[in-house]
């Protein structure tokens, strides 16, 4: 076993998104497991969107990153020594063990056992928060019903495209949002989406308005602002709005600004409902169980965007919000 553990550590508060010198890296010896601890070694670690909060010093739904510690992330990692009676050596697991190469952590760092037949990676991604959060996000706030126009923003990344086959698994008309054309071909072509449209080079609100002349009857969004602002005035009445991310604000230390929406919200009866995934707790198992199902059945394609080395991580969240992923982001380390 190696004898320095690697680790990315949150070396300066970022403004807006995290950039590469808001980190730095070292090297210390791997850790001991104290009593009750396991020690892991991470194969894959996560990126999500949901870093950037973490990092910040804004108020969020959870506390900040320590400055100096180590990057909180999601990870798949293996049990290399176990002071837990519960937890044997040679387990694979996904918990909060951060980016670095060893993590030793109580066993209620475990978010989940990684026993589902899927690929390894699978259980950070489709089985992860990521699919945790299309599923439970979209079925429980967005209540979908068979035949309903879905419309989804960030419609090609690890949430998104998720989305998109959830609801077209469960009946719906799904419609995408991306932001090249690649991903917009392959929203189209492997994630199920009825429509979808480059935001950037297109009008798309048209031809929303050509394609669903009635209406959206569940808006996914991830983005927030001007696409979020166009999207309401598209909601059909008794329409329900996923709040599920606000990947287009780049910074949110100044309250940002934008058309009113009070009457729209009214004179369309609409519910809007921020998503965070660790209040839906008690459905893990539902999700889980529903997502491998589909995943066994060939009925969910799975797209990973996978880097070796955790030399990449400073960067990762970055390429992650300029949008240069192709898939779930996940670091192979090791």
């Amino acid at each position: 076993m190696p004898e320095r553990n690697r680790r990315v550590l949150l070396a300066r508060r970022p403004t807006g998104i995290p950039q590469p010198d808001d980190f730095s890296l070292d090297a210390v010896p791997v850790p001991e497991p104290g009593p009750g601890e396991i020690l892991v070694r991470n194969l894959y670690l996560s990126v999500d969107p949901a870093q950037r909060g973490w990092a910040s010093a804004e108020a969020n739904y959870s506390q900040p990153v320590p400055l100096g510690g180590v990057m909180r992330a999601l990870a798949v990692g293996v049990v290399v020594r176990s002071n837990a009676p519960d937890v044997a050596e040679g387990e694979f697991l996904y918990g909060w063990f951060g980016w670095q190469d060893y993590a030793a952590v109580p066993v209620s760092a475990i978010f989940r056992r990684c026993t589902e037949p899927v690929p390894l990676s699978a259980h950070a991604g489709l089985l992860g928060l990521n699919g945790l959060t299309a599923y439970l996000g979209f079925v429980e706030l967005g209540r979908p019903l068979p035949g309903e126009t879905v419309l989804v923003s960030t419609a090609a990344g690890a949430v998104g495209s998720l989305v998109g086959q959830i609801a077209r698994i469960l009946g719906c008309h799904p419609l995408g949002l991306t932001g090249d054309d690649a991903k917009v071909a392959r929203c189209r072509d492997a994630y199920g989406y009825a429509a979808a449209w480059n935001y950037r080079t297109e009008d798309w609100a048209a031809a929303l308005a050509r394609e669903a002349p009635e209406g959206v009857n569940v808006y996914f969004d991830n983005v927030g602002g001007p696409i979020l602002d166009a999207a309401l005035r598209r909601m059909a009445v008794g329409g329900r709005i996923v709040q599920c991310g606000t990947a287009s604000v780049a910074n949110w230390a100044e309250t940002p600004t934008g058309p009113r929406v009070e009457r729209e919200i009214l004179t369309r009866r609409l519910v809007w409902s921020g998503f965070v995934v660790l209040d839906h707790k008690a459905r893990f198992e539902e999700a889980i169980t529903a997502l491998a199902g589909w995943y066994a059945e060939g009925r969910i394609t799975l797209d990973e965007d996978v880097s070796k080395g955790i030399e990449g991580a400073p960067g990762a969240i970055a390429s992650l919000y300029r949008g240069e992923n192709r898939g779930k982001r996940l670091i192979v380390v090791g």
